[in-house]
């Protein structure tokens, strides 16, 4: 029947209309950010050095001065920085995630970190209604480039489900 087609493409075009945020443009962040925007996604990109963001504004992204500038009205906020500390100061410092992005908003950290660390982020974020999922990836900046990465996801199947979409640009392995 034709309900079954227009449920289908609500979804797609909810997906391919999503805002979609990225933090952390190193060697994987950047290759993860321009398979996004490739894919028709509506991204916004934040680094700490404006010369760093640049080239994907002039292809198209939006620059934000900061995390929580960059997570207001996005859908989903992917972050992939170096260490524990940046994560957290990505997501809960003064101009983190935190303060910018709505309820209902998914965070999909690509960065390794502690677990325990993750869970009490995901905690904090989880009392504003903001969803997290853990998804350090594996493959290296080839994996990133060639959008193969295995991506082993912790949190809630449903809002997997939600971001499926999206890693399935990143990597070919998503578990």
């Amino acid at each position: 029947g034709t309900m079954r087609i227009d449920l289908f493409t609500d979804t797609l075009a909810m997906n391919i209309h999503a805002r979609v945020t990225f933090i952390g443009l190193g060697a994987m962040g950047s290759a993860m950010a321009r398979h996004l925007m490739n894919a028709g996604y509506l991204v916004t990109v934040h680094a700490r050095r404006p010369e760093v963001m640049q080239p994907f504004v002039d292809d198209g992204a939006m620059g934000a001065s900061s995390p929580a500038e960059a997570a207001k009205n996005a859908d989903f906020i992917f972050t992939n920085v170096t260490s524990t500390q940046d994560v957290e100061e990505v997501l809960l410092g003064d101009k983190g995630v935190i303060h910018g992005a709505q309820a209902g908003a998914v965070v999909c950290d690509m960065s390794t970190i502690s677990a325990v660390a993750t869970r009490d982020i995901a905690a904090k974020l989880a009392a504003k209604g903001i969803h997290m999922l853990d998804c350090p990836v594996s493959g290296g900046a080839k994996g990133a480039q060639a959008a193969t990465l295995t991506i082993v996801v912790g949190g809630k199947p449903e809002i997997l489900d939600k971001a499926r979409p999206l890693l399935e640009r990143l990597g070919t392995n998503i578990c």
